[in-house]
């Protein structure tokens, strides 16, 4: 079953990051879809929040998320 997620994000500054972000999410299993931001995300699907934190952290940004 699909639940949704929000993630908070500080220090994402381009839409480039924003790009990226996005598909560092959508490539997490069990995601199903992903709503980006400068701020923040919603996603839907079945990952855990931890995997996508951690998703995100891999690009290696200086993003904070939260």
């Amino acid at each position: 079953m699909a639940q949704q997620q929000s993630l908070r994000f500080k220090g994402v500054e381009s839409a480039e990051q924003v790009n990226q972000i996005t598909t560092a999410l959508m490539m997490v299993d069990g995601v199903e879809s992903a709503e980006v931001g400068r701020y923040g995300a919603e996603v839907e699907g079945r990952a855990k929040r931890d995997a996508l934190i951690k998703a995100v952290n891999a690009l290696k940004l200086k993003v904070k998320v939260s």
